[in-house]
């Protein structure tokens, strides 16, 4: 790769051309630890580039491992009104022009999220058909028994689908909190339709109050991140994932 300073600061460090210029007049680049003000000078791949002591990746694509928090959209078209916060808004920092998130999680789902600029990948994660499975750990007001996680097994008919048959484990059943019973469980689906997880508790009789996405077919969520922190993907990740 050889590409002209500007250019890459524009692509990798969130700028825009005209801001790129003068961040380099102004000495805040610097091209293998030496400072640049050159806007034009050619970047060669195994260059290290800065801006504002931080170092660029100049790589194409990026991949990021969210732990979504609750109260944050994850759809690229949020709904006529919904002035809730959008989970790209905590990328800013990163600079990288056309992330998105691979799939959606409801806005009090917490959990799982993968985030990325690479269009492909994200198609074929997410094209029907494909089946990746997702795994989801939920707390329902009710009490789960056999009979819920055989009905699982067999999958519901809703209007717009039928559900294929999941997994349903049974973690905790009626405990007592102030009166109500709830339960846990451990849930894995394919699909990924809208509200799906809580339609299908639904059927059972149980409502969901508390549902955290923790498996994306072969990636896991690192528990050691708290809600709204990321970090990218380490190579034995994506490999897991490209062998989706």
């Amino acid at each position: 790769m050889l590409e002209r300073l500007d250019k890459i600061l524009s692509n990798y460090g969130g700028l825009s051309r005209s801001d790129a210029k003068t961040a380099v007049k102004s000495g805040r680049v610097k091209i293998n630890d030496s400072i640049v003000k050159d806007p034009s000078i050619k970047v060669k791949d195994t260059d290290e580039v800065t801006l504002d002591g931080k170092k660029l990746t100049l790589t194409r694509y990026r991949y990021y491992m969210l732990n979504k928090p609750k109260g944050y959209i994850s759809s690229t078209e949020p709904e006529p009104g919904d002035e809730s916060p959008n989970v790209i808004g905590l990328f800013k920092a990163e600079g990288v022009k056309g992330l998105f998130p691979v799939g959606r999680l409801d806005k009090d789902t917490t959990g799982l999220l993968l985030i990325t600029n690479d269009g492909e990948l994200g198609h074929r994660l997410t094209v029907p058909g494909k089946h990746v499975d997702k795994t989801y750990i939920a707390k329902v007001k009710g009490v789960l028994n056999e009979s819920a996680v055989e009905a699982f097994l067999k999958g519901f008919e809703f209007k717009d689908f039928v559900s294929a048959p999941a997994k349903l484990e049974i973690t905790d059943s009626g405990t007592v909190e102030d009166g109500v019973e709830f339960s846990t469980a451990r849930v894995t689906i394919h699909e990924g339709k809208f509200h799906q997880v809580k339609r299908m508790f639904a059927r059972v009789g149980c409502e969901v109050v508390e549902l955290k996405r923790i498996t994306m077919g072969n990636i896991r969520l690192d528990e050691g991140l708290k809600p709204g922190e990321y970090k990218e993907l380490k190579p034995e990740e994506l490999d897991a994932l490209n062998m989706e």
